[in-house]
């Protein structure tokens, strides 16, 4: 049996390292989700703040609190997506061990659909802050 095929018998060293690294990819990502979040909610205060440093009242754009719900959303999912990402790692590793390997790819689904709702909103409040 190869030592890193885990579908049926023992795991390999090499099948709890790929968990690993898959685990840590998903640190990256909620790490990277989280950061443009703070990006999202920030922008719209460096604005209104560039705005008034310009003496430029007119151009300061209208509180809507949108990009801060959304960004406040993305922090959210970031920080949700640690959680299941460590829960997926804990459950690969328990059936590595066990001899028996079976795949899921929710999270990838679920994250998937998140953060494209997160992109069409803020496509929405691009669209309605142009002009």
């Amino acid at each position: 049996m190869d030592s890193n095929t885990a579908t049926k018998g023992k795991a390999g060293v090499n099948d709890h390292l790929a968990n690993e690294r898959t685990f840590l990819a998903w640190v990256r990502t909620s790490i990277g989700i989280m950061g443009f979040g703070f990006v999202v909610v920030k922008f719209s205060l460096f604005i209104r703040q560039l705005a008034l440093a310009l003496e430029a009242p007119a151009a300061v754009p209208p509180r809507t609190g949108f990009s801060q719900l959304i960004g406040i959303i993305l922090v959210a999912l970031g920080g949700l997506t640690i959680l299941f990402a460590y829960y997926r790692y804990q459950k690969i590793r328990k059936q590595l061990e066990a001899g028996d390997f079976s795949h899921s790819d929710w999270l990838l689904k679920a994250s998937t659909v998140l953060i494209f709702l997160c992109s069409i909103l803020l496509l929405i409040y691009l669209f309605r802050n142009i002009g």
